[in-house]
């Protein structure tokens, strides 16, 4: 499980008020995050992996504080709308970084490699550059890194954003799937609503640096009761 409590955060040299997150995610669930442009989300997204340092407040991943930890010691994977993949390795080491940067890879973990490739529709791409398969292949390789490594969170910031609509679809509810296998908790940026339907039961609106309301994604989307969150998803 991951919780976030109270977790308090302000841009240096900005008047606005702090920006402060409290949200829980179980293992095995996908939490959508929808809201405005500029309203924290990824901002949210970062303070989890670590990217960001909170002034105050706690992220508790499985009941152990983490927020004082590095990046590399957190138990977070992040996927990013820009997949981050090396250009110039190939597939296969792209994936194997993951687990391990000098690539110095178990038979055990040549396997999960190998697996992972296989489980998402890629086997036989392994000897590939990033540059000669398609964008939502590439998505799929940093999804194949997110598995081998074996993190018990997952935060994707508007990882499929550049996809078109069948693709981004195909790519969520894969998410889904992975994450209740996987057990992990995982967080969804989009500005789709229609992913939010996709990958996740429940949806968190976030506004002006905090979660307004957290509610099932088909009351959020269908019956929304406060004026801001109709204001924002106007005509679906």
């Amino acid at each position: 499980m991951l919780e976030i409590s109270a977790l308090t955060y302000a841009y240096p040299g900005e008047a606005a008020t702090p920006m402060q997150f409290d949200l829980s995610v179980a293992a095995g669930e996908v939490l959508a995050l929808i809201g405005p442009s500029g309203a924290g989300k990824s901002t949210l997204l970062n303070l989890i992996a670590g990217f960001l340092s909170a002034q105050s407040g706690q992220v508790l991943i499985n009941g152990e504080r983490v927020e004082s930890l590095p990046i590399s010691e957190r138990p977070v994977s992040m996927v990013f709308q820009q997949n981050n993949l090396f250009p110039h390795l190939d597939l296969y080491t792209n994936v194997g970084l993951g687990i391990n940067p000098s690539m110095r890879l178990s038979e055990q973990q040549r396997d999960a490699v190998n697996n992972s490739f296989e489980r998402l529709g890629l086997a036989g791409l392994e000897r590939r550059k990033p540059g000669e398969i398609s964008g939502g292949q590439r998505q799929r390789v940093a999804l194949a890194r997110v598995l081998v490594r074996e993190r018990k969170v997952l935060l994707l910031d508007e990882a499929f954003a550049a996809l078109g609509p069948a693709q981004r679809a195909e790519m969520i509810e894969l998410v889904a799937t992975l994450v209740r296998e996987k057990n992990m908790a995982a967080l969804l940026v989009s500005h789709q609503p229609g992913d939010a339907r996709i990958a996740a039961a429940r949806t968190a609106f976030v506004a002006a640096g905090k979660i307004v309301e957290i509610a099932s994604t088909e009351d959020m989307l269908e019956r929304p009761d406060l004026a801001e969150i109709r204001d924002y998803l106007g005509s679906l």
